[in-house]
């Protein structure tokens, strides 16, 4: 049986979901069953025993508003993720004191539900990085371990 992982994106300008498609690809090319929400509820990852975040950040340090309800709805409802192991992919701009803050609050809204980080967070600069998808496949086997 293949292994499942869940991805999930932020996006505002499309970044993130563009280096999801390519991890969905590349996990999809290894055998893996993925399922991949842009516009995630919690429903969708409710049952993930292994979850990608993808994210970016917007604004004042923010979550960017495709994935913020998701994580309200976390805060409010506050499910039992114990079965849950995540990894986080960040793509931000150095040149913003909220450096990828939108990573912090993910790993601080699913490890406050049981979740388990499976690795150190990436965090891609995408004023100096302009690999981003091959930055993400570099990290993935830390992930997919």
């Amino acid at each position: 049986m293949a292994k499942q992982i869940t991805i999930i994106t932020g996006s505002t300008l499309g970044g993130a979901e563009y280096v999801a498609d390519h991890l969905n690809d590349v996990l999809s090319a290894q055998g893996f069953d993925v399922a991949l929400f842009n516009n995630a509820e919690l429903s969708d990852i409710q049952d993930a025993t292994k979850l990608l975040v993808i994210t970016s950040t917007h604004g004042a340090g923010e979550l960017p508003d495709n994935i913020k309800p998701l994580f309200e709805t976390i805060d409010e409802q506050q499910p039992d993720f114990s079965a849950m192991q995540f990894g986080i992919i960040g793509l931000g701009s150095s040149d913003y004191d909220t450096f990828c803050n939108a990573v912090n609050i993910v790993e601080e809204s699913l490890k406050t539900r049981g979740a388990t980080q499976i690795c150190e967070s990436l965090r891609i600069d995408v004023v100096n990085n302009f690999d981003h998808d091959g930055t993400a496949e570099e990290w993935l086997p830390d992930f997919i371990i």
